[in-house]
């Protein structure tokens, strides 16, 4: 494995082991594994491992991995929960509402579940907007998002 692949990997397992709220604190982290990296070389590794940051209760922001091909980790759905607080529809449109700073991940996680509800989602700072797929119905997508965040209300 060569040196960038091996650099690649240590971030991804840290990220997913530890909260992570800083690349200074990431960067610690590596040197204790024998890695050295420039805040510029991490940053572009974060935008090849596709990292950004979501809120945390305590933390502030910690950094997570969008992985497209498993369900968004390492942050479970339960975590958030209690972040999605209602959601709305206009025909084939839906505006899920968040707490503020929550859309981009919770966004993510509606993604990746690859729903055949759902064509895709667009992700504001305490908004969502959601777009049904054609012969879809409401209740199908309001029953698949309950399943992950229970304290979403429909509001008609």
């Amino acid at each position: 494995m060569g040196k960038k692949d091996s650099r690649l990997e240590a971030i991804q397992r840290i990220i997913m082991q530890d909260q992570i709220s800083s690349q200074e604190e990431l960067t610690r982290k590596l040197y204790a594994k024998g890695i050295k990296v420039t805040q510029s070389t991490l940053s572009r590794d974060f935008k090849k491992l596709n990292v950004s940051k979501m809120p945390h209760p305590e933390l502030g922001y910690v950094y997570v991995i969008h992985n497209t091909e498993d369900a968004y980790a390492p942050i479970s759905t339960s975590n958030l929960s209690d972040a999605v607080l209602s959601i709305r529809f206009s025909l084939n449109i839906g505006v899920l509402h968040t707490k503020s700073g929550y859309a981009s991940a919770v966004s993510v996680i509606i993604d990746n579940l690859h729903s055949e509800h759902i064509i895709g989602t667009i992700a504001g700072d305490n908004a969502i907007l959601i777009v049904v797929a054609e012969g879809s119905k409401r209740d199908d997508v309001i029953e698949m998002l309950k399943k992950h965040f229970s304290s979403m209300e429909y509001l008609k």
